[in-house]
């Protein structure tokens, strides 16, 4: 992809004595040979202000975090109020006003590779606080919930009373072929070895089944224009970077016959990603014009027409 460095040359703290770190190979090529692209710092409101690095693999171009933290000690890099591990805001609205927001939602880009209505068995990955579940639910979906997050796996097994499982694929709880459609949205690039979770996922779906994913997308324009301000660059909490090839690759190599990449469209991260650099002091007079509704929807299309979003989306079949 041929990537330039952005924002190199400063150095990240020492880590903490009671974190423990590990160093990976390329989690998609096993390559031990990387590039160093990128630094940025933990920007989570109260984080604990340590830099990270990014590396890009010089076989095969997959972007990750390395050094990282050890599975056991990332839950210290999740505020408790991590906005994705609760559902959405219920509000009171008119019978009319609630089926068009519905509607709406059911159009997103993200939701239309899913039939709106069936009867078949799906496993959300990353279920979060379960707003996705529930509204599958009301369309027919038998659904079931996994998530690292045990505050929200008990929230969405109390309060919403669907079926969820704590931890993440691999996830020898359930049974093969037990499922019609599997979604991970938001979540591959939370994971330490996603090659192991697309494995699982491929072992869990029926033959014919679905695999659904969508990722941030490192080989886009936000990134280029923000650099460690990207909004979706999270680090540590994201520890794969994808590009579309790299998401492709990796995705067939699991096992699946894999769709063509599409893009997504987040206006709403554009405009994060400018207050995060004009907050930081590394804001441009421009910036200020991306914070705003029409400047950002104009710059999204255009990342989305040059095939440059910040979100990409892919569909595969067992």
């Amino acid at each position: 992809m041929g990537f330039l460095p952005v924002g190199l040359g400063q150095t990240a703290p020492s880590p903490e004595s009671h974190l423990d770190w590990e160093e990976s190979n390329c989690l998609l090529c096993g390559h031990s040979h990387t590039c160093p692209l990128i630094e940025a710092p933990d920007l989570t409101t109260g984080g604990t202000g340590l830099w990270f690095a990014v590396v890009q693999c010089q076989r095969c171009g997959l972007c990750f975090t390395n050094p990282r933290p050890t599975p056991a000690c990332m839950d210290r890099f999740y505020p408790k109020e991590y906005a994705p591990h609760f559902p959405r805001e219920s509000r009171q609205r008119s019978h009319l006003a609630g089926r068009l927001r519905q509607t709406l939602r059911l159009r997103e880009t993200e939701r239309k590779s899913i039939p709106l209505k069936g009867k078949g068995r799906l496993l959300d990955f990353g279920c979060g606080g379960g707003s996705y579940l529930v509204r599958m639910r009301e369309q027919g979906w038998h659904v079931t919930g996994l998530d690292l997050s045990r505050a929200a796996v008990r929230r969405v097994r109390e309060d919403l009373g669907l079926p969820a499982f704590e931890g993440s694929l691999p996830c020898p709880a359930l049974p093969d072929r037990s499922f019609d459609v599997i979604t991970m949205w938001q979540v591959l690039e939370h994971v330490h070895n996603p090659m192991e979770a697309l494995r699982d996922a491929h072992r869990l779906l029926v033959p014919g089944g679905r695999l659904v994913v969508t990722v941030p997308n490192i080989d886009s324009l936000p990134f280029r224009l923000f650099g460690a301000w990207w909004y979706s660059l999270d680090l540590p909490r994201h520890l794969t970077h994808f590009a579309p090839s790299t998401l492709y690759q990796m995705i067939d190599r699991a096992g699946f016959r894999v769709g063509p990449i599409r893009m997504v469209r987040h206006s709403n991260w554009l405009r994060e990603s400018a207050a995060s650099a004009i907050r930081h002091e590394h804001g441009r007079s421009w910036h200020r014009w991306l914070q705003t509704k029409w400047g950002s929807r104009f710059m999204t299309w255009y990342g989305f027409l040059s095939q440059r979003s910040d979100c990409i989306l892919v569909n595969a079949e067992r």
